[in-house]
């Protein structure tokens, strides 16, 4: 790269620097490093210049945006839209109260993984991989691997369903979308790519005529925001569904596609905040689309024989058909149809990304397929093959969608233990290393996805407990939680005012050394015993999800 070029957003006049690849780096491949090539604007590696007005902060996020907005977008998948319809037909707007809660779920999460791509330059399977060895990598990523795939299914399955509902045999719409999956992805530009994403981020919209076709009424709605509750009392079904709102708002996939995007946008320290403005609009827009559907479901079938009665998201376009018109049908089977797409395309990049990161190949859409052939082989195996399952007959796929995203929220403490290990590592992030409070709260986070598995667990071993009982009981012990975690903070306050303090190192320019030059941190007693305790936690609460997906569909309710 030349050293005296300047950026091309528009945003303001720059200065240069010499260009990140003159340094030593983490970056596995090469493409990772140039100018941010976004879907509104470019924005060149030498550029150092200031952002003064506000026109040219402007234009400088309009470059930057992208990797936010579509994985917050993504994650309303087939799965999401399935799941949000079930909760609306099933319990009207009594479970809106759990969305505004995952906001900050999404922001804290995210916007570590933002550090983290920025910083290192590298993907998270690669950085759990080197950091904590083949045995941890293979626990976590392995586990993404299998979601993942499993995901994706998912998304064909909407994608099944919405052309359905228009005659569209799946024999026909699933093959046709695989194909154009995998062409609108292996094209070999990465501002391409974003900008056919972005469309889909915009049709995500469509759900603002579906709801006013709903006749809503704004009081239930604010109710079920602020006044936490479970139409029909809270019961073991409830619970898991419960789970499956966080598991399909809140993805595992999420973390890997996000981190990986970042890097292959090229997006380096200095536009961090841009990335996190990039974020925080993302997690709106997903919990704003989340809210319409479920209150468009639950205004729809609420004083109908179709309440409590969800079966899948076809079913769901032909009730509303049935009892809003046509129009309403119409619009739910495209709105199913474009979170299936960009689902389906978030989801499986994530994983080619983690392909990549994981087995040392070429893996950016900055390079065509003749480039990356491996990467984009992976891309495709993934799709076919998860089309090809969703075209055996038969099978059961409203449960298979719900149980896919209760299996992601089950697997999500784990996801995000890593994450806070990897965000607390000062050879990876050096001075954007996780400030106290939010290690606290993200703590905090894992504690309350441990507690609603731990519900579906015991409900499932125990199928008589009372829920209620035993949610109050973890609602007590959460409370202690809070207050034994005070305690630590005040004793953490104190040890690091007695230490002397370091040298403030550069934030804007400062980039994690190449791996290899890191020593891998090494775990107390405690932490491995932990980790070792979360691993088993984690494989038995797979198996009791398993357990209670199999007497949903024999109809044990």
């Amino acid at each position: 790269m030349a050293e005296n070029e300047r950026a091309d957003s528009g945003a303001t006049t720059t200065t240069t620097a010499p260009s990140v690849a003159d340094a030593p780096t983490a970056v596995l491949d090469q493409a990772h490093l140039g100018d941010i090539e976004g879907a509104f604007g470019t924005i060149r590696v030498g550029d150092v210049g200031g952002r003064r007005s506000w026109g040219a902060r402007l234009l400088t996020l309009l470059a930057i945006v992208g990797p936010g907005l579509i994985v917050m977008v993504g994650d309303n998948d087939a799965g999401g839209v399935a799941t949000y319809a079930q909760a609306g037909q099933n319990f009207g707007v009594s479970l809106l109260w759990t969305l505004p809660l995952l906001i900050p779920v999404l922001v804290v999460n995210q916007e570590m993984v933002v550090r983290l791509g920025a910083v290192t330059g590298v993907g998270h399977a690669r950085l759990i991989n080197e950091r904590f060895g083949k045995f941890w990598g293979a626990f976590s990523v392995g586990d993404l691997f299998l979601l993942n795939f499993l995901t994706i299914v998912t998304e064909f399955i909407g994608v099944s369903l919405a052309l359905g509902y228009f005659g569209v045999s799946s024999y026909v719409s699933v093959p046709v979308a695989a194909v154009g999956l995998v062409a609108m992805t292996a094209s070999g530009s990465f501002r391409r790519w974003e900008r056919f994403m972005l469309v889909f981020v915009v049709a995500n919209f469509l759900v603002i005529p579906l709801v006013v076709l709903s006749h809503p009424h704004l009081a239930p709605i604010v109710h079920g925001f602020v006044v936490p509750g479970v139409q029909g009392g809270v019961t073991s079904t409830s619970v898991l569904l419960i789970i499956a709102i966080v598991g399909t708002t809140v993805a595992p996939w999420q973390l890997f596609f996000q981190q990986s995007n970042i890097v292959d946008k090229r997006i380096v320290p200095r536009w961090i905040n841009y990335e996190r403005v990039d974020t925080v609009l993302g997690s709106l827009v997903t919990v704003f689309a989340a809210t319409l559907i479920i209150a468009t479901t639950a205004f729809a079938f609420g004083h109908t024989p179709l309440a409590g009665h969800f079966a899948n998201a076809g079913s769901v376009a032909r009730g509303l058909e049935r009892y809003l018109g046509d129009s309403a049908g119409t619009l739910f089977a495209v709105v199913l149809l474009n979170a299936s797409i960009i689902g389906a395309a978030a989801v499986t990049l994530a994983t080619s990304y983690a392909f990549g990161d994981v087995f040392g190949m070429k893996h950016s859409l900055h390079r065509g397929f003749a480039d990356a052939k491996q990467f984009y082989a992976s891309f495709s195996a993934l799709v076919l093959l998860a089309a090809a399952i969703v075209l055996i007959p038969h099978a059961p796929l409203g449960l298979i969608t719900t149980s896919v995203q209760a299996l992601a929220g089950v697997l999500l403490p784990s996801a995000t233990v890593f994450l806070l290990l990897l965000c607390n590592d000062k050879a990876v992030l050096g001075p954007w290393v996780n400030k106290l409070w939010l290690n606290v709260l993200a703590g905090l986070i894992v504690a309350v996805l441990v507690a609603l598995s731990l519900v579906l667990m015991a409900t499932t071993v125990f199928p008589n407990v009372s829920v209620a009982l035993l949610v109050d009981g973890l609602g007590a012990l959460f409370a202690v939680s809070v207050a034994a975690a005070a305690v630590v903070v005040a004793r953490y306050r104190r040890r690091v005012a007695a230490e002397p303090d370091e040298p403030a190192l550069p934030r804007d320019t400062w980039r994690m050394p190449p791996l290899a030059l890191l020593e891998r941190p090494r775990w107390s007693r405690g932490r491995t015993a932990a980790m070792y305790v979360l691993r088993a936690y984690l494989l038995l609460a797979v198996v009791l999800l398993l357990v209670k997906a199999i007497e949903l569909g024999a109809g044990h309710h």
